[in-house]
């Protein structure tokens, strides 16, 4: 499966806020963000199961520094589509969405937004919705599995 994740909310603190991940002396000296508790061992167990990770914001941050913040965890992300590669391809589209999955092959995508848990629902395509879940690597295990 490809999998995509938000950043803001999903796996970095913005407005909802939990643990995160121990930074090392390198990391925080570059001031690389901070991510989510657990997202280390998820994102090796998904990669071990065969499944492509991506990342999916509608920041403007560059790709390449976000797959940077990631492999300093030691975690390799497939691939990142920002707002500008959102953008850029919408612009032929006859309908507006926030992201929209289905256009980069993306089977599931976890975000924090119930708005774009709607947008799914009009477009189809499937968002499962993570919010401050002390479990919440469970949550998406179980939904990856249920398919």
């Amino acid at each position: 499966m490809i999998l995509s994740f938000d950043l803001d909310d999903t796996l970095i603190n913005g407005k909802i806020t939990f643990p995160v991940e121990k930074q090392n002396i390198v990391q925080k000296i570059i001031g690389f963000e901070k991510i989510r508790l657990g997202t280390v061992s998820l994102f090796r167990k998904l990669s071990q199961d065969g499944h492509q990770v991506y990342i999916y914001t509608t920041s403007y941050r560059n790709p390449w520094l976000i797959k940077l913040n990631f492999l300093s965890y030691g975690i390799l992300i497939n691939k990142v589509i920002n707002a500008n590669t959102h953008n850029k391809i919408m612009k032929n589209k006859s309908f507006r969405c926030s992201k929209y999955p289905p256009m980069f092959n993306i089977d599931l995508h976890i975000d924090d937004s119930e708005g774009v848990k709607k947008e799914g629902f009009v477009y189809n395509f499937e968002t499962l919705i993570i919010k401050n879940e002390a479990d919440w690597s469970s949550v998406i295990l179980n939904k990856i599995n249920s398919k």
